[in-house]
């Protein structure tokens, strides 16, 4: 099953194959050019679970990874996926972006494109998304993105995002 790419203004969010996944968690690219200081290491660590998830069979395109792709120059600027299927009608979303590329609105763009149509499959009532207190850039991208700060978990803070 082939999982399209989603397309935005500004980027293309292309679906990372598990050989491009290994080979990221491994510290290669992934197959792909990099804007200086990428991949990030969420990225890495991100590839590395789908590996992981692939390798023992509960790898599902649908619930994978994205590369983020700027489209003026074709470079990765970071990643974007989920932490698994959904379940009780819940997913979980992260992403991180290489260092250069942070401030310019792509991790907003990207999880504005990805949470709509995921909000559209029919096992998605609820996107949610987990950030460390003192990651003010991520918790204003989440709360530019529509997504509510609603609980707090181990430390870190839940935001929840439904239709």
């Amino acid at each position: 099953m082939t999982t399209p790419a989603i397309t935005t203004e500004r980027l293309t969010l292309r679906p990372v194959s598990p050989e491009d996944a290994a080979d990221l968690a491994d510290g290669g690219t992934g197959g792909l050019a990099w804007v200086d200081g990428g991949p990030f290491d969420g990225t890495r660590r991100a590839a590395g679970g789908l590996v992981r998830a692939a390798a023992v069979g509960v790898y599902d395109p649908a619930w994978g990874m994205y590369a983020l792709i700027r489209n003026e120059d074709g470079k990765a600027v970071g990643g974007m996926g989920f932490h698994g299927a959904p379940t009780g009608g819940r997913v979980e979303i992260g992403y991180d972006l290489a260092e250069p590329a942070r401030g310019h609105g792509y991790a907003t763009e990207a999880l504005h494109a990805l949470t709509a149509r995921t909000l559209q499959h029919p096992d998605v009532a609820t996107v949610l998304a987990k950030t460390e207190p003192e990651n003010k850039p991520s918790r204003s991208v989440l709360t530019r993105s529509g997504f509510r700060h609603t609980a707090e978990e181990n430390g870190l803070l839940v935001y929840e995002l439904t239709p």
